[in-house]
């Protein structure tokens, strides 16, 4: 089929390459203009637009798809249906009308839950015992539309980051059997209209710690924060970031309190104690929590 890939970051440069290596024709790419990244906060193609280029695919950067002119090019490259992996853009009806099958997206999540664009995080956060994805129609609703295919695993031990990396390498084979699915005919399925829950984007503000809460809560909120935008607590006034925690075995402390041995740092909480495992002070790099609390002072609390 002839196929123009929409998405931007890099969890959907696996999904390019699949559908590249697969019997489809990928004719284009749509993706995100260049975004001012970095510290010097240049302009920057996205993920996708620079993989495309080296493989010398076209590349669409609207401002938003329902311009006229991106339109007008849509539709002179004649897709017959459009794969879709965390493109970032709301797209119109008149977009979703222009391929003759439709947009077909890869989704971080076991619809109907956790529809939305954080659905990985989200997932960890609620301290789901599973995570999957699942390829369905795009329709007008959030992440509303019919699945044509919907895969599971246990929750492993990892961060939002390490693991939808982890589901972006084993959905993009996903999405191009969903793709096949579309070009043998095979209609997807109807999703449950109970159990949908939404998985909007983490705000800073959300993902400051509240030490009184459970350690096993905490545990999932830092690693589902993790690496972005990072669960943070402030030390002396200042922030201070946790990207790895772990429920740990250890004397009781109150919420907030640090110690340490000659190898760990512990922190209390509402109920049970974290092992902080990787964190990042105000102005400096990520670390071993043991190589920041090595050097601290005794009788620190987390705020």
């Amino acid at each position: 089929m002839r196929l123009v890939f929409a998405g931007t970051p890099e969890v959907a440069v696996p999904a390019l390459d699949a559908l590249v290596a697969s019997d489809h024709d990928v004719a284009a790419v749509i993706t995100r203009p260049d975004a001012p990244a970095g510290r010097g906060r240049k302009l920057t193609p996205s993920p996708v637009a620079v993989r495309a280029e080296e493989l010398g695919i076209e590349v669409l950067t609207p401002g938003h798809p329902r311009e006229p002119e991106f339109q007008d090019r849509f539709r002179e490259l004649a897709p017959e249906v459009c794969p879709v992996v965390a493109y970032g853009a709301l797209l119109p009806q008149s977009a979703l009308d222009i391929p003759a099958h439709g947009w077909v997206n890869l989704h971080f999540s076991l619809l109907p839950r956790w529809r939305g664009a954080a659905p990985v995080q989200r997932a960890i956060m609620a301290g789901d015992a599973e995570i999957g994805t699942a390829c369905f129609q795009i329709v007008r609703e959030l992440d509303a539309g019919d699945v044509y295919l919907m895969e599971s695993r246990p929750m492993p031990e990892a961060t939002a980051g390490e693991l939808l990396a982890a589901l972006a390498e084993t959905g993009a084979q996903q999405l191009v059997r969903a793709i096949d699915m579309v070009a043998a005919g095979e209609r997807p399925t109807p999703q449950p209209t109970e159990g949908v829950t939404i998985a909007p984007k983490i705000t800073v503000e959300e993902a400051r710690i509240d030490w009184t809460r459970p350690a096993l809560d905490l545990r999932n909120h830092i690693m589902g924060c993790s690496p972005d935008p990072g669960a943070w607590c402030e030390l002396d006034g200042q922030r201070f970031k946790i990207y790895r925690a772990a429920v740990a075995a250890s004397p009781a402390l109150s919420p907030g309190e640090l110690s340490r041995t000659k190898r760990q740092a512990f922190v209390g909480t509402g109920a049970g104690t974290l092992e902080l495992l990787e964190v990042q002070p105000a102005g400096k790099r990520r670390m071993a929590a043991m190589d920041w609390a090595r050097n601290a002072p005794e009788g620190l609390v987390l705020g």
